[in-house]
């Protein structure tokens, strides 16, 4: 009995439920699955996103991404990537790769996200997100973004933490290998 899965609350988009005595949060759509891309533009300028997040209180600045199935059942990681790079930046992507797939915060909840790699970015349109994201587009050069992002900080933004590892994946595979 103790390992019996129990509804707490569903909304739209979560579950909050307890398995024995632990209580965890589920996303409803896509198998819990996100994508953050990572995507430099052909000037090397890396595309950061600044939104205001209800949970935090606050504004933030992350990369692009979003839910998987959240508007669309057959979903693919590379076809919600390539969305979500569009509407939140108006940067089309030639090509998007797969990197790595892992939890987010595993102690509360199941979602994963997948780091993918947008490249031959061609602009479309001003971005900016849907249904009143409210999502700034930041273009910053890429030597200059780790000094950039800690200035933001300065001055109260938050940051996701995954912004230094999607850093990294610029020049390299998860592997340690050279992105080629």
């Amino acid at each position: 009995m103790g390992n019996i899965k129990q509804t707490l609350y569903e909304g739209d988009w979560l579950r909050l439920v307890k398995i024995g005595h632990w209580e965890s949060c589920e996303r409803t759509h896509g198998q819990g699955m996100a994508v953050i891309i990572i995507a430099v533009t052909p000037d090397d300028h890396v595309l950061f996103v600044e939104q205001f997040r209800v949970p935090l209180g606050s504004r933030t600045i992350e990369m692009p991404a979003g839910l998987v199935g959240d508007d669309h059942a057959h979903d693919t990681l590379e076809d919600a990537a390539r969305r979500e790079l569009i509407e939140e930046t108006g940067w089309s992507p030639g090509k998007v790769e797969v990197l790595l797939i892992g939890p987010t915060s595993s102690g509360m909840s199941n979602e994963r996200i997948a780091f993918v790699r947008a490249r031959e970015l061609v602009k479309i349109g001003e971005g900016g997100g849907v249904d009143n994201e409210d999502i700034t587009v930041h273009t910053v050069p890429r030597a200059d973004a780790p000094a950039w992002l800690m200035r933001k900080q300065a001055e109260g933004f938050e940051l996701d933490l995954k912004l230094w590892a999607g850093l990294w994946m610029i020049e390299h595979n998860p592997d340690g290998s050279p992105a080629n």
